[in-house]
């Protein structure tokens, strides 16, 4: 037997993989439904442009807490720590070409989460969930003390984006620009994501999730692998955070606070968190459910509605609205 030549079961195992990494019928969906947005809703364009900011939010989540089951409540950290990075750069004249500002968001923010995650990955459960938060709070607390610098609670307004590869301008009023951008980068980190997940990395992730215990034993690096992993969640969260900073042109105290790391959880619970899709439809579902209930509803009763929709999630779909979907297809699918 040649060292090339696979076992049939190593065989079947690679064919799976192969499977799984090819794109379905039914994937590009959301892409085309994204593209009809921008010519169907062009007055709404900039609330399109927050929603695809908060599906690649809750995709870097996905990454750490759906796949490598990384339990963190502090994910706004890195947000921050990239929105925070375009913002200063803009603001004090070093640096704003909006491209090389997200790149430069991610680096600083894939660090933090480096730095953070050598420390904070020698824990687990509650201890792991307390110490993210703290990271998130000592952020947050040092942009409010470096007030020269942050502007504290009044942030850094009016931010100079020039034009996307100098053709295109960033006009508030009409954020065409805006939208087409956020969506190929969320076009392009997702393919990213994508081929992490269903990567032999991303398996081993999963099995990491599954079980601790035995990967060891498998020969996997698991601490090292966590880490990487939360690396690049975390890079992926400062894109985010950089891309909301240039296409509002503003950032303050909000991009590092407990309500948005909240709020990105709530997301991929409502959708389905390990289901990559889960990010889509849980941004959605609570960015249109808040947009309209707030209208119905102007006091913060409307927060009463997406608490009791969250809790029907949790009871009845523990998977989110995809896991559900799964199990009504399962349950109408003709037995053979």
């Amino acid at each position: 037997m040649t060292a090339t030549t696979l076992t049939p079961a190593e065989h079947a195992a690679a064919l799976k993989l192969a499977q799984r990494h090819r794109m379905r019928a039914w994937e590009p969906l959301p892409w085309l439904l994204a593209l009809a947005y921008y010519f169907a809703f062009p007055n709404y364009l900039g609330f399109g442009t927050e929603l695809l900011i908060w599906i690649l939010f809750a995709l870097s989540l996905d990454l750490a807490l759906g796949y490598a089951g990384i339990i963190t409540l502090g994910h706004a950290a890195f947000f921050g720590a990239g929105a925070y990075t375009v913002g200063l750069l803009a603001f004090h004249g070093i640096w704003n070409e909006p491209l090389t500002s997200l790149v430069l968001a991610a680096i600083v923010a894939g660090l933090i989460g480096l730095a953070s995650g050598l420390v904070l990955l020698r824990t687990t459960g509650l201890t792991l969930l307390m110490l993210t938060l703290c990271t998130m709070a000592l952020l947050e607390e040092a942009a409010n003390l470096a007030h020269d610098y942050t502007g504290s609670f009044d942030g850094l307004p009016s931010l100079p984006i020039p034009p996307l590869l100098g053709m295109f301008e960033f006009n508030p009023l009409y954020p065409r620009t805006q939208y087409l951008y956020a969506l190929l980068v969320l076009f392009l980190c997702f393919l990213l994501i994508r081929t992490l997940v269903y990567s032999p990395f991303g398996q081993s992730l999963t099995g990491i999730r599954e079980n601790i215990l035995r990967m060891p034993a498998v020969g996997a690096p698991v601490r090292l692998r966590l880490v990487l992993c939360y690396s690049i969640s975390a890079a992926i969260a400062g894109i985010a955070g950089g891309l909301w900073a240039q296409t509002n042109a503003y950032v303050n105290l909000s991009v590092l606070g407990l309500d948005r790391a909240a709020t990105v959880l709530i997301v991929l619970i409502l959708g389905g968190y390990g289901r990559l899709y889960g990010a889509f439809l849980g941004a959605v579902v609570y960015m249109t459910l808040a947009h309209y209930l707030s209208k119905l509803v102007p006091n913060a009763w409307w927060q009463l509605g997406l608490g009791l929709l969250l809790v029907a999630v949790a009871l009845f779909a523990r998977n989110g609205m995809l896991g559900l979907g799964e199990k009504l297809q399962r349950y109408l699918r003709p037995k053979r």
